[in-house]
């Protein structure tokens, strides 16, 4: 039951988050609402470590641990927020949703899993089938919007590349231990990134932004990513990237009902496409099993 709610929470918050994502970066720049998003992130996640009486873990598993998560907070998420400055934010979330096919690819790769049979493959084809044409979509919104998918397929699969590493190397720590390090990893680098790049402090803050950032800070961040590392102690790397089989149909809807983001029919044939690519992902070896019953 625990783990159920957890997966209906983290859900939650990766349909709300690419708006969020969109809003904080309108008016201070992305690399200030990525850095204030963490540096409060950070502070949230001490205060609760501390509240809890836990200790970091120093060992050899645990940094490397660490530093794993950090390629996640870091690598992943720097580049989501850059791409969403060129694309609406349901695209995110849908693009997003190739996450489970990467991170199954990457684990037969490192992780011995059983994951190119007849099923797999059809999933690819589908799933490569419906970024085919969000990029058409793309191309009709500029040579920016082409850029902006590019760098969330990158994020997500730094993503992916960060999921499956933590699961070969199996630490086993704590969801909180493993987020607050790799947080106390990540913000040094991003404070250093937005120093060299920007280093100013905003001219423009509006409510909206300061209101995402915080949401994003105390909440995705604090309790999203423990959550969600939760989850993936818990479960396979590739079942705890099925999030992404409901989240995009929610962030479409939030991108379309509260920031007016056009649903075309491409985007939602692209859309559509990567759901099918999931579906088949998950279910389609299960079918057989289905009938023998």
């Amino acid at each position: 039951m625990r783990i159920t709610l957890t997966y209906i929470s983290v859900i939650l918050l990766w349909a709300t988050t690419p708006l969020a994502i969109k809003w904080s970066g309108q008016g201070p720049g992305f690399l200030f609402g990525v850095t204030a998003r963490m540096a409060i992130g950070t502070v949230c996640i001490l205060l609760v470590l501390a509240l809890m009486r836990q200790r970091l873990a120093w060992h050899r598993k645990a940094l490397l641990t660490y530093l794993a998560i950090a390629l996640q907070i870091y690598g992943a998420m720097l580049t989501v927020y850059w791409a969403a400055q060129f694309i609406p934010s349901g695209w995110i979330s849908v693009i997003f949703g190739l996450t489970p096919l990467m991170t199954a690819l990457l684990a037969a790769i490192f992780l011995g899993e059983r994951s190119l049979t007849l099923g797999k493959l059809l999933a690819y084809g589908l799933g490569i089938g419906g970024l085919v044409v969000m990029f058409g979509s793309a191309l009709q919104l500029g040579h920016d919007a082409v850029l902006g998918i590019g760098g969330v397929l990158v994020s997500a699969f730094l993503q992916s590349i960060s999921a499956v590493w933590v699961k070969r190397i199996a630490a086993k720590l704590p969801a909180l231990s493993q987020v607050t390090g790799g947080l106390l990893l990540a913000l040094p680098a991003y404070l250093l990134t937005w120093w060299i790049v920007d280093g100013h402090w905003p001219v423009l803050l509006t409510p909206t932004s300061l209101a995402a950032i915080i949401y994003l800070g105390v909440i995705a961040t604090s309790l999203g990513f423990v959550l969600y590392y939760y989850l993936l102690t818990h479960l396979p790397a590739t079942r705890v990237a099925l999030i992404t089989l409901v989240s995009p149909l929610l962030a479409l809807m939030l991108g379309h009902f509260m920031n007016h983001e056009p649903l075309t029919i491409k985007v939602v044939t692209g859309t559509l496409l990567i759901l099918c690519a999931l579906i088949v992902h998950t279910f389609f070896e299960r079918i057989p099993a289905l009938k023998a019953r």
